[in-house]
């Protein structure tokens, strides 16, 4: 039998969810900054994406074409990019003791597909059970602003680029989409905290980093202080 005895500690998984616009790639690389100087190895992925396979599904979704097929191959794409995804980045660095930060997880897909798209609780049920099993958040940082903040921070980010498949989309899916995240995040208190992102970044920043010591304490496992 092999000697674990030395094994690394689980690396912890925080995933950023959020609507358009809510500042989910800035605030992720500011707390891989963070955890870095205090000492914890961590890496930075997306969704859908993150793996070879799953970028060329992520590809095929934000150009528009899954949307012609419906909500429920939609999912199924999406489920396709999490289980490479999943068993090809996150799990095998979890196993190493890294702390994994994702863009988006499966919170994305109940909120796009399920509450807007009106895929069935049962297909989503299923597709979860296939692709993640037990895996889940240690935390998820919901990333909450306006629509119309949201959708005007994302115009000026693409300045003369096309929008994407869901940037396209109009006030009243934004809208959907955000009472959909704070619904997750209601049933699910003891995982979700919900942030303020329409402050500046400092502030979004230091909420999240308050977020994380107190759920997970990184300070204590790595005995840091905290970096200023």
């Amino acid at each position: 039998m092999a000697d674990t005895s030395m094994s690394p500690p689980r690396g912890r998984f925080i995933s950023f969810e959020g609507g358009e616009g809510a500042g989910k790639s800035t605030q992720i690389r500011l707390l891989a900054d963070r955890l870095d100087t205090a000492g914890t190895r961590v890496i930075v992925t997306r969704e859908p994406g993150g793996s070879p396979g799953a970028e060329i599904i992520r590809h095929v979704v934000l150009s528009g074409v899954g949307k012609m097929f419906g909500p429920e191959a939609e999912t199924l794409l999406f489920a396709a990019a999490r289980d490479d995804h999943v068993h090809s980045v996150i799990a095998p660095a979890l196993e190493q003791g890294i702390w994994v930060l994702c863009d988006r997880f499966s919170d994305s897909t109940r909120a796009y597909q399920g509450r807007l798209g009106n895929v069935s609780p049962e297909l989503m049920n299923a597709m979860e059970r296939v692709t993640i099993g037990r895996l889940k958040p240690d935390l998820t940082v919901m990333l909450d602003l306006p629509v119309e903040i949201g959708m005007a921070r994302a115009m000026a980010r693409r300045g003369n680029d096309a929008p994407d498949r869901f940037e396209s989309e109009g006030v009243d899916f934004h809208q959907g989409l955000r009472d959909a995240f704070r619904q997750i995040a209601a049933d699910d208190p003891d995982r979700c905290v919900v942030i303020d992102a329409s402050r500046d970044v400092k502030s979004v920043a230091s909420a999240v980093w308050l977020a994380v010591l107190k759920r997970l304490d990184p300070l204590v496992e790595n005995n840091q202080t905290a970096p200023a």
